[in-house]
């Protein structure tokens, strides 16, 4: 039937699935899960999945719904924005946790409960920028961003982090004045981690705020994902809502939560774009998962902070643990490991002595061969960098997320491994 096979031969998938890159780490998770149903004992560092399941309160109440009589267990569509009392609960944690936002700013009409921050990034996106517009996103950075962005037919300026692992004003001013004198098309948004996803790198409130203002001067929507708040050792947590009245928060119930398979999180939004996204999350999601929401409004009662507060407390001695174990490393000087100021992830640059590229001897290699070998699952910064560059292949991300035990034995490992990598690099040089 050569009519049949013509019309065959013309479906397929579109031209944008193909411009999205695979999530590595779910490729090394898919790996190492393998490697694990074959027998083999694997140390997961490579997901940002927290090793605690959801607070109790927030699991009975679940289950409590489900029990429930008629009205409570038939857990329907919501209000495309969500539960009121959950948003109200949002709003008064802002009100709570920061300092000198206007009320105006976290109203409960411009929070908006997502499908996980990944269906608020897909919201925001659609809501704010058009194909071809440029949007600015860190050289080094959570790849969701790059790949949706480019789903959509946006266009990407990565913009080099500076030596201290992030993007200041500083670094975006530069950005602006270049495409002005090379008469590049202008900056529509930038979304920005803090504390960062790879790095832990976290901004002052100076810089936030800094960065906030040079957005408004110059009509650049700023995306602020404040996802890893409330996992922070010392320095102060600063939301964009405090100095931005354009600006858009992102923010989840999977990482302080602890709830990353709820797939919840949430939106604060200017003023201007509350009726897009509503129609938008009309059409595209309806409303968050109704059980998710219910249960999470025990977020914030006491003892479940506490019991959440009590994860910080692991997170903090598993990052202790990796920074001191990478510091005796001799070859990997300290510069080279990023600040680790919140989130729970350390992120290190081999540097050019401690890796072959030109031999496929990268941080993709060295990450596959610890697997393979030790059983130790990293992520390589393949799946952060800017694909135009060459760093993706030098760096690599530990996730201390998965506990203390799994963390000391995954270092215990890599020292192990690593006099056998140094040696493999240094002999391929050496021919």
């Amino acid at each position: 039937h050569p009519t049949t096979l013509t019309v065959m031969s013309c479906i397929g998938p579109s031209k944008r699935s193909s411009t999205v890159q695979s999530f590595k780490v779910m490729d090394v998770l898919q790996r190492a899960n393998q490697l694990e149903s074959e027998g083999r004992t694997i140390y997961h560092c490579e997901v940002g999945q927290p090793e605690s399941g959801a607070p109790r309160n927030v699991s009975q109440a679940a289950v409590a719904a489900l029990n429930g009589g008629p009205v409570e267990s038939r857990l329907g569509y919501t209000d495309a924005f969500g539960l009121m009392p959950l948003r109200e609960k949002i709003a008064a944690h802002y009100n709570k946790k920061y300092e000198s936002i206007p009320a105006e700013r976290i109203g409960v009409e411009r929070i908006v409960v997502t499908t996980g921050s990944s269906g608020g990034f897909l919201l925001a996106f659609t809501a704010c920028f058009d194909t071809g517009d440029t949007i600015a996103i860190a050289s080094s950075g959570y790849p969701c961003y790059r790949n949706i962005l480019s789903a959509l037919g946006c266009n990407l300026a990565n913009i080099p982090i500076n030596e201290e692992f992030k993007l200041t004003a500083a670094e975006l001013r530069r950005e602006i004045q270049q495409r002005k004198e090379k008469g590049l098309a202008k900056l529509k948004g930038l979304i920005l981690s803090s504390p960062s996803n790879p790095t832990g790198a976290m901004l002052s409130v100076k810089e936030l705020q800094e960065l906030c203002v040079l957005c408004e001067e110059e009509g650049i929507r700023f995306l602020s994902d404040e996802i890893y708040h409330g996992i922070s050792y010392g320095k102060q947590e600063a939301t964009a809502l405090s100095y931005s009245s354009s600006a858009i928060v992102i923010n989840s119930f999977s990482k302080y939560y602890s709830m990353s398979g709820w797939r919840l999180g949430w939106l604060i939004l200017p003023s201007d774009l509350v009726d897009p996204i509503n129609v938008l999350q009309q059409n595209m999601f309806i409303n968050a998962p109704t059980i998710s929401q219910t249960a999470a409004l025990k977020c914030w009662e006491e003892d479940t902070i506490e019991e959440l507060e009590s994860h910080i407390a692991k997170y903090r001695a598993s990052r202790e643990y990796i920074l001191k174990e990478m510091s005796t490393i001799s070859e990997i000087p300290g510069k080279n490991v990023a600040p680790a100021d919140g989130g729970f992830y350390v992120y290190v640059d081999l540097g050019e002595d401690n890796v072959a590229m030109e031999s496929g001897l990268g941080s993709t290699e060295m990450c596959r061969s610890l697997l393979e070998e030790e059983g130790v699952a990293f992520t390589p910064g393949t799946d952060f960098e800017d694909p135009a560059g060459n760093l993706g292949d030098r760096r690599f991300r530990i996730s201390y997320a998965g506990g203390t035990s799994t963390v000391q034995n995954a270092m215990v490992r890599f020292h192990h491994f690593w006099p056998s990598w140094i040696k493999r690099v240094g002999g391929t040089k050496s021919k």
